[in-house]
């Protein structure tokens, strides 16, 4: 994944159902890069 990682800002603002695992990090992605992307996600 390409984005900006935000972790430290956005980790004490997960929901209480919500965790991430110690290597695990938040990113944020732009929409831009989304959308080139889309393509090689699949519709679920």
């Amino acid at each position: 994944m390409i984005g900006t990682d935000i972790t430290a800002e956005l980790d004490a603002e997960l929901p209480t159902d919500a965790s991430r695992a110690d290597y695990e990090r938040i990113v944020v992605i732009s929409r831009e890069t989304l959308i080139h992307a889309k393509s090689d996600i699949p519709d679920a």
